[in-house]
């Protein structure tokens, strides 16, 4: 009988990052936001390489399958590119990265747009939309907050 397999969750700076985890990483990220989401944007921003930017994921057997990042965002820090693998949703595994970004954030307020259909996903962590809805690459957003502890 084999053991199950399972996600490993890691996280690094940019810096700390290998050429490989990075190549899966960006990979992902273009897999689901450019091509199933079908959104033509700029997704290297020029922030994953920011000091003090965090990458969280969860890979397992070197294929990532989960991912957000975590930013300086003026007095408080901002979680995006929140991305599942589409073999690998409804495991979890979103959920469980937001709660690791949340001890990485620690006291400190933090800021998400969370694309609006998982507004009530991000309320679950203590998230509230702060303002309306908005279009940012033809996908509806609602910008949300949670108070520092």
């Amino acid at each position: 009988m084999h053991p199950e397999p399972r996600d490993d969750l890691r996280s690094a700076s940019f810096i700390d990052l290998d050429t490989t985890t990075l190549y899966g990483i960006l990979r992902l990220r273009s897999e689901v936001f450019v091509v199933e989401q079908e959104c033509v944007y700029p997704d290297l921003d020029g922030r994953d390489n920011e000091p003090g930017t965090r990458h969280v994921w969860f890979e397992r057997d070197g294929e990532i399958r989960a991912y957000l990042r975590i930013l300086h965002d003026g007095e408080g820090m901002r979680i995006g590119r929140v991305v599942t693998a589409p073999k690998a949703r409804g495991l979890g595994l979103a959920g469980r990265l937001v709660e690791e970004a949340l001890t990485i954030i620690g006291k400190r307020p933090s800021v998400l747009d969370a694309q609006a259909y998982l507004a009530e996903f991000y309320a679950k962590f203590g998230y509230q939309p702060t303002g309306p809805e908005f279009i940012e690459d033809g996908i509806p957003h609602i910008p949300m907050s949670r108070p520092a502890d």
